[in-house]
């Protein structure tokens, strides 16, 4: 993946206390979401597996950042 699609963690908390309006897709798998406590504030948990099953839940008018590990 180019390297000016990525953003890093600090990148998107600088965004997100700037209050841009954007869409997170958390794409961890199920397991790694049971291993957290962490979820982003209004992030969408869609495994990256079923992602396309999930497309009309994700707002086509906003920017979209995917997480994933």
């Amino acid at each position: 993946m180019p390297d000016n699609l990525r953003i890093s963690t600090d990148e998107l908390k600088k965004r997100m206390e700037a209050g841009e309006d954007f869409v997170v897709i958390d794409t961890r798998n199920p397991q790694a979401w049971a291993q957290s406590d962490v979820k982003l504030p209004e992030a969408i948990r869609v495994p990256a597996d079923k992602l396309e099953q999930h497309l009309a839940e994700i707002p086509k008018n906003k920017s979209v950042v995917a997480y994933c590990t």
